[in-house]
């Protein structure tokens, strides 16, 4: 595969892997958003059992140079599209986008950085670092702090956003990582392992624009009750 990130005399192929669940007023638009980024060289799209026209929008896409599609045949979560979307990618990074619009493919350049100057092997997107952001649901920023602040405390680190759906690593750190997260649990489960493993981890402040419930967002407050769990379970066990 051809590369479009470099570091000195080390080349780097990007791999974005975006889970998707019903989100037909927004699949095209997310699409068309990292393509434009021109650093991406390869999109593997993973549908995770929709049930909308998700699936008839993504089969326009199939076989086309750059693009890969999975189905899922049930709905699973997004844990288990993420894995299956690990399986297929082939770049040497990978970075997980959702296909919402939350988060802003404008920031690939912000999230490589680290990478490509040698600094980091896993990149964190911060929502709380100071970029530009929509000011809305206050529980779920309360949540997410206590998450963060609660993995900080359990594996001995600084992170701002624990909880963020911008993800970019290595293929080599994921390898030897297995993933037993089928819904949300997968960011704390990651989180967990990778911070076990002392990887270089860097974070970089990012847009969000976030949903509210009307508009299709989808994680719930009973999913930071499991993230709880998540991260004390695998404190204790591989």
């Amino acid at each position: 595969m051809e590369s479009l990130l470099d570091k000195g005399k080390k080349q780097y192929s990007l791999s974005v892997i975006i889970p998707v669940f019903n989100e037909e007023q927004t699949v095209e638009e997310i699409i068309g958003r990292v393509q434009s980024t021109k650093l991406v060289d390869e999109i593997v799209l993973v549908d995770d059992g929709s049930t909308d026209r998700t699936r008839e929008i993504l089969a326009t896409y199939q076989g086309k140079k750059g693009m890969r599609i999975v189905l899922h045949e049930r709905n699973q979560g997004k844990g288990a599209a993420i894995q299956t979307g690990l399986k297929a990618v082939s770049g040497d990074l990978i970075l997980i986008q959702d296909a919402d619009l939350e988060y802003d493919p404008r920031d690939y350049a912000v999230l490589l950085q680290p990478i490509n100057e040698g600094l980091a092997d896993v990149v964190y997107g911060s929502r709380f670092l100071g970029g530009a952001r929509r000011p809305i649901l206050f529980w779920n920023m309360v949540a997410n702090k206590i998450l963060t602040f609660t993995t900080n405390i359990l594996y001995n680190n600084i992170l701002t956003d624990m909880e963020t759906g911008y993800k970019l690593f290595k293929r080599e750190i994921v390898q030897g990582i297995e993933i037993h997260a089928k819904g949300f649990d997968f960011e704390p489960e990651f989180t967990a392992k990778i911070l076990k493993k002392h990887v270089r981890i860097y974070e970089v402040p990012i847009r969000f624009t976030p949903r509210f419930y009307e508009e299709g967002k989808k994680i719930r407050m009973r999913d930071a009750f499991i993230a709880m769990w998540t991260l004390l379970k695998y404190r204790f066990v591989n």
